[in-house]
């Protein structure tokens, strides 16, 4: 079957596509990618949905052309990299404006999560011609699940195993780590572990914002942290924060790690150098990637032989440079030495997890997001 995935991000940069062959059974699928392309976000859409991520007041019919914006350009993507109309199946996530994990309250039952993808389904479906399968985080999180991170389970199903644990980390917006189980030996029953560990690109690309007054939307192959110097007292004490410190499941976002965020960290490196407060913004997303690693051997959990890494933060050498100094005795490779795009990986996912759905096949894993049980994700729109 042919499918067609779509992806826009945390760091809200643009739409990714994919048009993928899939075959075979669900759980070990047999996959071809057949197209890819991208299309950036014009700047002011791209401010308006981080002003609005941010809790920026804004009015309901603004909201509304967004979202009537967000799924043109979902629409446009789309026909560029699939024209002649091949797919049979549209998977779009949508673009997330907020997204609330589930929260335990004080002498009060848990609060379910909730989480926003900004997208009008039916409208895309009807410019498509194509059935869309949306909303993916939906059924997880009325299962009192974190509603993320989806990927590791489709990770696993689309890389494969090999001898030994293998950790697939996305650097977007946010860094989210899958622990995938070796192909033999005791472990291999063992199930796949996902989580979202805390900040990538997010923090970094709106200190250059910021820097730059908007000249810059991010720091282009890390040449600004790689003129500074980090500061690891700091980093040593951000590492502590509640979040950092919690174990899986977990899962975060701009709610977290966004504007205020930034506000707090530049106050804390007020009279620094700006590109010491680059670097140490840098470094503090490789340092959080590598305390969940060690934690791993704390746990007695086999630690992975090796780290694929994707994503936009896998374009930036100085972060690169970070991760290898951190993750010692770790070997680091790019994930498109697994046949995986790294800028379109998860493109290729959203296509994989609207095909489950066809089948009927689960999406989730209680595992990582905490849910009561398996279910099928997302939701089904026909064009009229």
């Amino acid at each position: 079957m042919r499918v067609l995935g779509l992806m826009s991000g945390t760091s809200a940069d643009g739409v990714d596509a994919v048009l993928v062959e899939l075959s075979g059974s669900a759980q070990y699928p047999r996959w071809k990618l057949l197209q890819s392309a991208s299309l950036d976000y014009p700047e002011s859409t791209r401010q308006l949905i981080l002003d609005v991520g941010q809790g920026d007041a804004t009015t309901a019919s603004s909201l509304l052309d967004l979202s009537e914006t967000i799924t043109q350009i979902q629409a446009a993507t789309a026909f560029k990299c699939d024209p002649e109309g091949k797919a049979q199946l549209v998977g779009c996530h949508g673009q997330t404006i907020w997204h609330r994990p589930p929260e335990l309250m004080e002498d009060a039952p848990l609060r379910l999560g909730a989480s926003w993808q900004m997208l009008q389904a039916p409208l895309l479906a009807q410019m498509l011609k194509r059935p869309v399968v949306s909303d993916f985080r939906a059924a997880d999180l009325a299962l009192g699940g974190q509603g993320a991170p989806l990927v590791p389970k489709a990770d696993a199903a689309l890389l494969g195993r090999t001898k030994g644990w293998r950790a697939l980390l996305n650097l977007g917006g946010i860094a989210n780590l899958t622990l995938i189980p070796p192909a033999t030996g005791p472990d291999r029953r063992k199930a796949v572990r996902g989580w979202d560990c805390g900040p990538a690109n997010s923090l970094i690309d709106l200190a250059t914002q910021q820097f730059s007054e908007g000249k810059e939307s991010c720091d282009k192959s890390g040449r600004l942290a790689a003129m500074g110097h980090c500061n690891e007292r700091l980093i040593l004490r951000w590492l502590n924060e509640p979040y950092l410190q919690k174990s899986p499941p977990k899962s975060t976002g701009r709610e977290l790690y966004g504007r205020a965020d930034l506000t707090r960290r530049l106050e804390e490196m007020k009279g620094h150098k700006i590109e010491d407060q680059i670097a140490t913004l840098t470094a503090f997303s490789a340092a959080v990637v590598a305390q969940d690693l060690r934690k791993l051997g704390q746990q007695n959990h086999p630690l992975p032989i090796e780290l694929l890494v994707a994503g936009g933060g896998s374009q930036n050498p100085t972060l690169i440079r970070e991760l290898n100094r951190r993750c010692r005795g770790l070997r680091i490779r790019r994930s498109e030495e697994f046949r995986l795009p790294s800028q379109s990986r998860e493109a290729l996912v959203f296509a994989l997890l609207a095909w489950w759905h066809q089948l009927g096949y689960p999406g989730n894993a209680p595992e990582i997001t905490g849910a009561q049980h398996e279910a099928v994700l997302g939701v089904r729109v026909n064009p009229a």
